[in-house]
């Protein structure tokens, strides 16, 4: 995947890596009244404990993308607390390769899960999380950061979905592989259970299972219609959060930002 993507990456502990890194996070992120996402001191510390601060760097070597992780809550069990590649180097495949190293690193240090947070509304990452890597969410955390202020957030409450990505499962091998389903959405004839903010379905069940809708680009819309974009919120989370009561699970997104829910083993 590295090589695909036309850089090398490596594991950084040093600070004037672990600074660039931090710089990196803040340009994609931006900075708030507390400061950058994640402080090098704060990266410094994490790996000192036994965490991974994780960066890629292109063939001349500046660096194009970066990682944290940090020990798990639980025995064999790590948490990813931030990830993202450089500005302007979207679709490169620099991320992916980033989460592989990030997986390689926990596999070989006998460690075989990896969880982290991510925006429900965000199709593409929630794609990326889910059907290129493999994992499944069956969380739903209302208000997780509380009331956020960044470029990508925007003001409104930042609900979230967990991530939980069993390393070595055969759903995360079927994705390395490029071997699993990808599923293009509801049928034609799907039962719809709830309404969007556009007014089209945004709850649906056929016989693959529920699906549920996102907006196209939510970022944008925080800025253009910050009201449109909380109604999205509000209707998604009911819908997950009834979806997770019900005991399923988030196991794929397609390309057209629907996600499925399924029962059963998720592994």
């Amino acid at each position: 995947a590295a090589t695909r993507a036309g850089i090398v990456v490596r594991e950084v502990e040093d600070m004037a890596d672990l600074r660039a890194v931090s710089r990196l996070l803040a340009a994609v992120w931006g900075r708030t009244p507390e400061g950058v996402p994640v402080h090098s001191e704060v990266m410094r510390s994490l790996v000192h404990a036994g965490g991974c601060t994780t960066a890629a760097f292109d063939l001349t070597g500046e660096l194009v993308g970066g990682a944290v992780l940090s020990p798990g809550g639980t025995p064999g069990s790590t948490y990813s607390l931030i990830a993202a590649a450089a500005p302007g180097n979207a679709d490169r495949g620099i991320g992916y390769a980033v989460k592989l190293a990030q997986r390689a690193w926990a596999l070989q240090r006998g460690l075989n899960a990896m969880t982290w947070t991510f925006d429900p509304l965000v199709g593409r990452n929630a794609r990326f999380n889910l059907a290129k890597l493999g994992a499944f969410a069956a969380e739903y955390d209302v208000s997780f950061y509380g009331q956020m202020d960044d470029d990508l957030n925007g003001t409104d409450e930042a609900d979230r979905l967990a991530a939980t990505w069993v390393l070595d499962s055969p759903r995360a091998i079927a994705a390395a592989g490029k071997t699993a389903a990808d599923p293009t959405g509801p049928a034609g004839d799907a039962e719809t259970l709830s309404t969007g903010p556009d007014g089209q379905p945004l709850a649906t069940r056929d016989t693959a299972g529920l699906w549920i809708r996102v907006p196209p680009d939510v970022v944008a819309l925080r800025t253009s219609n910050p009201d449109h974009a909380r109604a999205w919120r509000l209707a998604t989370r009911e819908a997950f959060v009834s979806a997770f009561a019900d005991g399923l699970a988030a196991t794929h997104v397609s390309r057209q930002g629907y996600y499925l829910l399924t029962p059963g083993d998720t592994a």
